[in-house]
């Protein structure tokens, strides 16, 4: 599947589409929360992340990946998961997403992002 840069809206029917067609329950997404847009519908958050940064001048900084599982009530659809996410520079040591506000700004991208 082709990954798709998401600077407007995306339609969560699509999302369950991509979904079905990929991973069955969920779409690995990674959401630029500098700039308020994300990449959708690659295998891995790593070429997502490629993505951003070569067609959208993405800050690897600003790059998280996520897993958005569109089926889910919106309070259980995100899941702050991914290799990309380890930055020990930034005190992420880990595959999930640590700092709260981080988390915050990506829920307030996916919130203007998908309708």
């Amino acid at each position: 599947m082709e990954i798709r840069i998401i600077k407007d809206k995306i339609s969560i029917d699509e999302l369950k589409q991509m979904a079905k067609s990929q991973f069955g329950d969920f779409v690995k997404a990674v959401v630029d929360v500098g700039q308020g847009i994300m990449a959708v519908g690659g295998e891995l958050h790593a070429d997502e992340q490629t993505v951003l940064a070569e067609k959208e001048n993405s800050k690897w900084e600003n790059s998280w990946g996520i897993n958005i599982y569109p089926e889910q009530p919106q309070d259980k659809m995100i899941e702050f998961d991914s290799m990309v996410n380890i930055k020990p520079q930034f005190n992420n040591m880990s595959r999930s997403i640590a700092n709260v506000e981080i988390q915050n700004k990506i829920k307030e991208v996916l919130s203007k992002l998908i309708s």
